[in-house]
């Protein structure tokens, strides 16, 4: 690993990281409540952002920026005191979004998602024995991502939002992580040697297999 590749890497981590402690202090109520505002619309208004720089037209993307600034100016007031509401609209926006990702392959023509990407990593024929085990591997994490998104609406609901912000910012991160790891273990105790994928093999995997699906999404017309 090269040295800018390693800075890169910590850039991220620290970004990540500062993410985290401002979506706990907007989501709990502290701080400048437009700065929290601020920080929790950004990640939508660089989705629309992306999605107006691939519109062909100039006067086309113009006018979306111009209708994006009235929309915010509008609702600023409301999002101002709806600090909370954002940041689980997003929470469980990435959650469904997963959970349909790696759901869906589970059902119709097609194989599912972790059984595509264990193609990817081993030469064929893939054994029957993974390809059963890939599969169920995509249940518990399709699982995972619909029952987080169940345990945050209802803390969002019942509980205060410190406690729900505990959850959603502070805990989604290790969860994921503890899953990747019950996953992991799960795979020296149902496959043999030669049918276990290193950690950093998954991970390509799955970029390319996301690379490939939204390149797919792209070329629709």
């Amino acid at each position: 690993m090269t040295e800018s590749s390693v800075l890169r890497n910590l850039g991220v981590l620290l970004l990540m990281v500062a993410w985290v402690v401002a979506a706990h202090v907007g989501s709990s109520g502290w701080g400048n409540a437009s700065f929290n505002a601020a920080v929790a619309v950004l990640p939508i208004v660089a989705a629309l952002a992306m999605a107006l720089w691939r519109v062909p037209q100039w006067m086309l993307r113009a006018g979306g920026v111009l209708a994006l600034c009235a929309l915010l100016a509008w609702l600023w007031p409301r999002l101002r005191h709806n600090v909370p509401l954002m940041y689980y609209l997003q929470h469980l926006g990435i959650h469904i979004a997963l959970g349909v990702f790696f759901g869906k392959s589970l059902f119709g023509p097609g194989e599912a998602v972790i059984t595509r990407m264990a193609r990817r990593i081993f030469p064929p024929p893939l054994s029957e024995r993974n390809v059963r085990y890939t599969r169920g591997a995509t249940l518990a994490w399709t699982l995972f991502f619909f029952g987080n998104a169940l345990v945050s609406t209802g803390l969002f609901i019942w509980a205060s939002p410190e406690v729900w912000s505990i959850h959603a910012n502070l805990l989604t991160g290790p969860l994921v992580g503890l899953m990747f790891l019950a996953e992991y273990l799960m795979r020296f105790w149902l496959l043999p040697p030669d049918e276990r994928p290193g950690i950093s093999a998954v991970i390509k995997a799955y970029r390319r297999e996301s690379a490939q699906r939204n390149g797919t999404k792209a070329s629709k017309p």
